[in-house]
């Protein structure tokens, strides 16, 4: 349907810093193309900050495994394997050097590239612990810390990689180490149970470990989530705002020549050279229909806007209502035909609200135009408690893009500066009455657009208030 209204760049949003001045094509405001990549630069960035993380926390291992080795060896007269285990000290700070001139470069770091910097470290932690006692070290419940890290930095797949690299690690250093020469250490108390409890608490503090960060990480993924969808209908709704705003100081100034060419078109259905000529004669009476419409289009933007509105609302049922909606939109529209059913919707009581009006006006409107050469359909429905409005057209149909974005202002393939308001402005109507609106293409040809909005809304306020006592 490649009339209807496109999306594109989120309308209202507010800009910080500078930005580029938009430049003017056709009498339309345009942005300058972004780059191609923009959309690839949070996620280059996010894992080029993880792979620095990843450094400094190595540093600070090689920083504290130099102090432990020393104060063990010196100190505490602990005899270590000095050349072995300061020498796997200095591979693990060259490594890191070959990080951090990887995080110099432009390429973009994967969580290959981060799963495989955590392995290395596991290893060398590992290699450690091989030289110093292995699992008699108190220090090798470390691997709980990489565990930790990945479940942070990376994805599940890769954090259970990690658990069970670590796992597996943990389970040779119970049969391949390097005692300790240190008094006080039996090494034969370190039997079958003790050493299978010892694996099993590993076990499950990394599981748990796992499972907990995993779940923490997913609900500020959704908080996140939520906040930017938050934040966007904030922007879009200051932008309703300043529109509304501007209509009603519009309507304001229409009112004045609208009547005037009321008037006019009067005197000419009276005058004896146009109302000798039938032809004539229709088109005045046409004209005045379209100028009759302008009126209450003008109207209905000032109750909507809350002068008439809320001091008298019109309580009607939902028949009459859409019976007057369908009824108005096809004497409007000259000839045009409408296929209408409401055989699935019952009678209930509801608000005239006007701008369901213009929100149901515009959808008919949109299918009108998709294909002027067959009537659009509207079929309105009752399920689960809510109002279900089906219009549908035998059009082409929506674009794969256009379904994509549906709803956003100001992309239109009609051609027209300043449009693609009209599914945007339904949106929004849609959702402030707690609905919603969905697109989709139908099977046997054209489109459908559907309007969900619960019956509690449209309900007049003694039924609300009656139905909550």
């Amino acid at each position: 349907m490649p009339q209807w209204p496109s999306t594109g760049p989120r309308a209202g949003a507010p800009q910080h810093g500078r930005a580029p001045e938009p430049t003017r094509h056709g009498g339309r405001q345009r942005c300058p193309p972004a780059p191609a990549d923009v959309g690839q630069a949070p996620e280059k960035l996010a894992g080029r900050n993880n792979l620095l993380q990843l450094i400094q926390m190595r540093w600070l291992a090689v920083a504290g495994q130099l102090v432990t080795i020393l104060v063990v060896h010196f100190a505490l007269r602990i005899t270590l394997p000095l050349p072995e285990m300061l020498t796997l000290l200095g591979a693990l700070a060259a490594f890191n050097i070959a990080c951090w001139l990887r995080s110099r470069t432009a390429g973009r770091v994967s969580d290959t590239e981060l799963l495989c910097g955590l392995l290395v470290d596991v290893l060398t932690l590992s290699a450690q612990l091989f030289y110093s006692g292995g699992v008699t070290n108190p220090f090798i419940f470390l691997y709980l810390l990489q565990v930790a890290v990945a479940s942070v930095l990376l994805r599940p797949t890769y954090t259970w990689t990690v658990v069970g690299f670590t796992s597996l690690c943990f389970a040779a250093l119970t049969q391949w180490y390097r005692p300790l020469a240190m008094t006080g250490l039996d090494v034969a108390a370190l039997s079958a149970p003790y050493i299978g409890g010892l694996l099993l608490c590993f076990l499950l503090n990394a599981g748990l470990l796992v499972t907990f960060i995993v779940r923490i990480e997913r609900n500020l993924r959704r908080r996140d989530a939520r906040l930017a969808d938050l934040r966007q209908r904030a922007a879009e709704e200051e932008h309703i705002v300043r529109m509304g705003l501007l209509a009603s100081g519009a309507a304001h100034e229409l009112g004045t020549p609208l009547a005037t060419l009321s008037v006019i078109l009067g005197d000419w259905s009276r005058m004896a050279p146009f109302a000798a000529e039938p032809e004539l004669r229709e088109e005045i009476e046409e004209m005045q229909i379209q100028i009759q419409r302008c009126k209450t289009i003008v109207s209905g933007i000032l109750m909507s806007a809350g002068e008439v509105r809320g001091e008298a609302p019109v309580h009607t049922t939902l028949h009459a209502f859409l019976d007057e909606l369908v009824a108005h939109w096809r004497r409007t529209r000259g000839a045009v035909g409408l296929d209408y059913d409401r055989s699935g919707a019952p009678d209930l009581p509801v608000i005239s609200d006007f701008a369901l009006r213009q929100m149901l006006d515009n959808v008919l409107d949109n299918a009108f135009e998709a294909a002027p050469q067959a009537a659009p359909r509207l079929v309105a429905q009752c399920e689960n408690d809510e109002l279900v409005l089906r219009v549908q057209d035998k059009g082409p149909g929506f674009a794969s893009a256009m379904l994509e974005r549906f709803g956003k202002p100001y992309q239109s393939s009609k051609g027209r500066a300043g449009g693609g308001l009209g599914l945007f402005l339904s949106l929004n109507v849609a959702r402030s009455l707690g609905g919603r609106i969905a697109a989709r293409n139908r099977a046997e040809g054209g489109a459908e657009v559907e309007i969900r909005l619960p019956l509690a809304a449209l309900a007049p306020a003694d039924d609300n208030a009656a139905d909550e006592r």
